[in-house]
């Protein structure tokens, strides 16, 4: 069940990413929303190698937003690049 909140939550985190990150973001509504459900994964899976979540606990709001910010702006150098 906890796999389906860090989606859910990374789902939400990607739209606010896209909101805050500055500049023009060629990535449509799928792209943003697949990157915000990876940086929320990212972000869980990170904060408990580091050990700040345990196993099973979701990583919060605002670190999958900043995950999900992330993986946009890598996501933004790799489009400007190809």
């Amino acid at each position: 069940m906890s796999i389906i909140w860090t989606i859910l939550i990374g789902f939400i985190a990607g739209l606010v990413a896209r909101a805050l990150k500055p500049g023009n973001d060629s990535a449509g509504f799928i792209v943003t929303t697949l990157i915000g459900i990876v940086g929320s994964l990212a972000a869980t899976y990170l904060g408990q190698a580091m050990g700040w979540y345990r196993a099973g606990e979701g990583a919060g709001f605002i670190a999958s937003v900043l995950g999900a910010i992330v993986l946009l702006f890598i996501w933004g150098m790799v489009k400007r690049k190809g």
